[in-house]
């Protein structure tokens, strides 16, 4: 039995009640359906600035009624001390995904990058102390590796950050090791690669490209690649992040060591080889997609040209083995986005139908 499966086990055993922030983001929506397929209570926090209430929707149409039931939603902002004082009490894990991501935001608007990524995060530390929460386990970033030339990347080798929300992941790195120390807060950091799956929001300035090029390719829309198409990414399907951030929950102490964790897939692909992987998925339902080409743009400020992350320490420490490679995660992410385009479609066209037997009547 994996480590993976006997963790899933032990929290069927001992259910625990766990605080999600970001909830009805991306990532956080994935970590509560897993969460309430485990017969676990979940309290989550979502402000609803990058959250959606569809993503809580789709969790509770896939787990059921009887076990959204021990959901519970606080709508509020983590820069709000009261709010994340509310939610931290009586939970036995927080799980704090919540953050305005994307470098480029950030080089537009660093003011509230700092303001949710890191004021919101010692808002989150402090009221863990207060409610005495045993773990914390925190979204930290790739990002963090900034310019650092090496390959694959190692959690005890940095350079120096190339965006404010580089940085920004990068002091709640530094607040986590500080407040391990001043607060005895135990926390895990996990520096998530590239993360993609269902529920990614496709739409947006920021929005990341996979589901942008998915969603772009069903629609039959020019797709767009900022710079050749020769940086690579160590892409991560989004159930090997739920993994991770699961493993390090339960991980006995003495396996954390400093803290902090690289959450991949350990290989990396070309955007070019993506795109070709996306359109290949698209096109067997949508053959038109075949024909789709990548138009090039001039490449955005902060953005590295390669990332390959080493995982070896999260496999050793805390018994991590990626379950899915990028063609079967693609695989399922595309389907997903298939999925919705149909429901829509077919949505559309039931209204359009009905509207002239309105005005008939």
């Amino acid at each position: 039995m994996t480590p993976y499966l006997e963790i899933q086990e032990t929290l069927r055993r001992a259910p625990r009640r766990w605080l999600v922030t970001g909830v009805a983001g991306f990532i956080g929506s994935h970590l509560l359906e897993t969460l309430l397929r485990l017969d676990q209570t979940v309290v989550g926090v979502d402000s609803f600035v990058t959250g959606y209430e569809r993503n809580l929707d789709d969790v509770a149409a896939r787990v059921g009624a009887d076990a959204f039931r021990r959901f519970q939603l606080i709508e509020g902002d983590i820069r709000d001390p009261q709010t994340c004082n509310a939610a931290a009490a009586d939970a036995d894990v927080i799980l704090h995904q919540a953050a305005l991501g994307s470098v480029p935001r950030s080089m537009v608007d660093p003011l509230s990058s700092h303001a949710a990524n890191v004021d919101g995060f010692v808002n989150v530390m402090l009221a863990a102390h207060a409610a005495k929460v045993p773990r914390v386990v925190y979204a930290s970033s790739s990002s963090v590796y900034g310019d650092d030339p090496s390959e694959p990347k190692v959690e005890g080798r940095r350079g120096k950050p190339l965006s404010p929300y580089a940085a920004t992941k990068l002091i709640d790195e530094v607040y986590a090791d500080t407040f391990r120390r001043t607060h005895a807060i135990q926390s895990v950091g996990l520096r998530y690669f590239n993360v993609f799956g269902p529920r990614q929001d496709p739409a947006g300035a920021y929005a990341a490209v996979i589901p942008r090029w998915t969603q772009q390719l069903i629609a039959g829309e020019p797709c767009e690649v900022f710079g050749d198409g020769s940086a690579s990414r160590d892409f991560c399907y989004v159930d090997n992040v739920v993994q991770a951030n699961l493993l390090a929950a339960l991980a006995p102490s003495d396996r954390l060591g400093d803290g902090v964790f690289n959450v991949a897939c350990g290989s990396r692909t070309s955007l070019l080889d993506l795109f070709e992987l996306i359109r290949s998925l698209v096109a067997a339902s949508r053959p038109a997609a075949a024909r789709a080409e990548l138009k090039r743009a001039a490449p955005r400020p902060g953005d590295i040209q390669h990332s390959l992350a080493s995982i070896q320490r999260a496999c050793d420490n805390l018994g991590y083995r990626p379950e899915f490679d990028v063609p079967n995660g693609m695989n399922r992410t595309v389907h997903f986005y298939l999925e919705q385009a149909e429901r829509a479609q077919r949505s559309s066209g039931t209204s359009e139908a009905a509207e002239p037997a309105r005005e008939a009547s």
